[in-house]
């Protein structure tokens, strides 16, 4: 059956009463209504699990018990009651044997990141992917904001001029005080080196700027320098993270990543500078991209506007001055994935922005990312490449 006249049918792995990201999820994938969710298996606890698709509404039938059971019974359906994509929602440690379950079951994935527990993880994850022949994709879903293609397209045609200089930050407060010791699942788990992996805010949010940049400039980072800290009295995993970066082709770069900035929110920014002109976004106003040049005034580049390039105006819903925000880009991953498994599924060549979405070798590069960030800070900030 052609996939034109349909919705893109999914089943959600974790994301079930209590968790944050899963309703996030589920918001992003049908703001385009293009995707429906058919079954989950959303908890590790199979009474849990069964209950919250009850609470999704989902026929008892197709409320799993855990993801294993899930990649089964969905299998054995008719090819056209089945699930399309598996959407992985999970702690880190779920995210390698959910996805490969599914891949090998025939199901393509969409995980949140980052990709696996650890590089190894995500090096194996790497070649399951190539033997299933199945698409997966990965939820960094700041690249989704119209501003930031726009950004990187200006970077691309060599509007900036070669790149010597990449700024990232991503602050935030929440986790100043030791609430992993309360019944805050979301500060439990991330904290915990079981479920977490070798990094907490550098895994956590500092993969998030890792990729931000290194999508934005195109450059990959070959080497890095990290001073990463647990501030917090008795805490298991770095709270806080100060980097230097050196890109391939010679650009230099700053990148920090905070959970103890008390005050801040979610305060993800880049700047990039070239030798014609630099670029400014932040996400607490993602609609403005300030663009810089030599002997010329400043720009002002806004959402919804006939200027922008094609890939913005496509990640685009609004017009000028309606505000779109983080589950409208969140929505544009979702959005992209979609449509490609449709031209799979058609067998039909995808366009360019249905592949604009991250994959498996930028899974990889962020856990790369992790394990040269610990490795360094643990030879005193000593210069490590990335292994990848």
């Amino acid at each position: 059956m052609s996939a034109s006249n349909r919705k893109i049918r999914y089943g959600m792995v974790g994301g079930g009463r209590g968790a944050f990201i899963g309703a996030v999820h589920r918001i992003a994938a049908a703001i385009d209504g293009q995707c429906e969710l058919v079954c989950g298996a959303f908890s590790s606890d199979p009474e849990r699990a069964k209950a919250s698709g009850a609470d999704l509404h989902l026929p008892p039938e197709r409320c799993y018990g855990s993801y294993e059971e899930m990649m089964e019974k969905e299998a054995a359906l008719p090819e056209g009651e089945r699930m399309d994509f598996v959407a992985i929602v999970t702690p880190n440690h779920v995210h390698f044997p959910a996805a490969k379950a599914a891949l090998e079951a025939g199901f393509h994935v969409l995980s949140d990141k980052p990709a696996t527990f650890d590089l190894a993880e995500a090096k194996a994850l790497k070649e399951v992917i190539g033997k299933s022949g199945r698409l997966y994709g990965l939820t960094h879903n700041y690249t989704g904001y119209p501003m930031v293609k726009q950004a990187r397209e200006m970077v691309a045609s060599g509007k900036l001029g070669t790149i010597r200089k990449v700024v990232v930050e991503y602050p935030q407060g929440w986790l100043a005080t030791k609430l992993e010791d309360t019944d805050l699942k979301q500060a439990a788990w991330r904290t915990d080196p079981t479920k977490s992996g070798a990094a907490g805010c550098i895994g956590d949010i500092g993969t998030h700027a890792e990729n931000l940049a290194e999508y934005v400039t195109g450059l990959k980072i070959s080497e890095l320098a990290a001073d990463i800290t647990a501030f917090v009295p008795g805490r298991a995993l770095d709270d806080d993270g100060n980097l230097l970066l050196r890109f391939e082709g010679g650009a230099k770069g700053v990148l920090h990543a905070s959970q103890i900035s008390v005050g801040e929110e979610n305060n993800l920014n880049l700047r990039v500078y070239g030798e014609k002109g630099g670029l400014e976004w932040h996400q607490n106003e993602p609609n403005t991209l300030l663009v810089k040049w030599l002997e010329e005034p400043m720009q002002v580049y806004r959402t919804g506007n006939g200027y922008l390039c094609e890939s913005a105006a496509s990640a685009s819903r609004t017009p000028p001055s309606h505000p779109e925000g983080y589950l409208e880009a969140f929505a544009n991953i979702y959005l992209n994935f979609a449509n490609h498994i449709r031209a799979v599924i058609d067998g039909t060549e995808p366009d360019t922005q249905s592949t604009d979405y991250p994959k498996i070798d930028d899974g990889i590069r962020g856990m790369a990312f992790i394990e040269a960030v610990v490795a360094s800070s643990k030879a005193n900030a000593a210069w490590t490449p990335l292994d990848c």
